[in-house]
């Protein structure tokens, strides 16, 4: 009898930690550049973006359309290897209110730009972070907005190519307003750049932004299409991931295509 009670035990202390994740649509890692190219007021427009965004009917609408009705979001600023700040940590999002709740604590500070982009390093961490949040969902997405290429930590396509085979998509917010810059690391063509490089997994995609007056509507075309169910987005739907990154009209035809997928969604 002894000897079963010690087995029960051994086998219940094998048992995974996941086994009380809490269970969601999708979890989110919103990972948002701060690095010292952006300037205190693109800093600001970012933040303040992200809240218009989040707050928004159809963010809200997209969230309860789920099969569960929930999904798992967090908010971490970055910029070069090692630096990454949580500024809203994993929250349970079901409601409106949650989604106001969430996007209130966006608003309590804004902290000066740090040094160097280091995409491959923020990835690395989501990559484990999610792993380790307490939730667990067929869909775990990487946001990443940034405004420039990674000169900063390992190379930024094993760190995708790792994520990837973890089962995470990684989308992009390519920030490419050229306000404030340094024009050594100013990439011309960063959305090119993004979808070579940085997104990946099935129906990844990018959604550019040349304007700071696009910047909420483009944040919150991007979090719907997040939140849409996966079997919604494919090929025949939606082909971002999949556009030549030597078209010449590259940047008009993904807004083009988000545009016309979000109106039907």
């Amino acid at each position: 009898m002894i000897g079963r009670v010690a087995s029960f035990l051994i086998l219940m202390l094998a048992l995974p930690a996941f086994a009380d994740d809490i269970e969601v649509d999708l979890q989110l890692f919103l990972a948002v550049d701060v690095s010292r190219s952006m300037t205190d007021r693109e800093l600001e427009i970012q933040r303040r973006g992200y809240v218009e965004a989040l707050t928004s009917d159809e963010v809200i609408k997209a969230v309860q359309r789920g099969y569960l009705g929930r999904i798992a979001l967090t908010y971490v600023e970055w910029a070069n290897a090692g630096a990454q700040r949580i500024i809203v940590d994993w929250t349970l999002i079901e409601s409106a209110a949650d989604l106001r709740n969430f996007a209130n604590q966006l608003t309590v500070r804004l902290e000066n730009g740090l040094k160097r982009t280091s995409i491959s390093s923020v990835i690395t961490y989501a990559t484990k972070d999610i792993d380790r949040n307490g939730y667990t969902s067929l869909r775990k997405v990487i946001d990443v907005s940034g405004d420039g290429p990674n000169n900063s930590g390992a190379p930024v396509h094993q760190a995708r190519d790792d994520a990837v085979a973890a089962g995470v998509i990684i989308n992009g917010l390519p920030l490419m307003t050229k306000e404030g810059q340094d024009l050594k690391w100013h990439l011309p063509n960063l959305e090119k750049y993004y979808e070579s490089c940085v997104i990946g997994g099935p129906g990844s995609f990018v959604v550019p932004v040349t304007d700071w007056a696009q910047f909420p509507a483009a944040v919150r075309r991007k979090l719907v299409l997040e939140m849409a169910d996966a079997s919604v987005i494919t090929p025949a739907a939606f082909h971002i991931g999949k556009i030549s990154p030597t078209d010449c009209n590259i940047g008009e035809h993904i807004l083009r295509e988000m545009r016309d997928f979000y109106d039907k969604i």
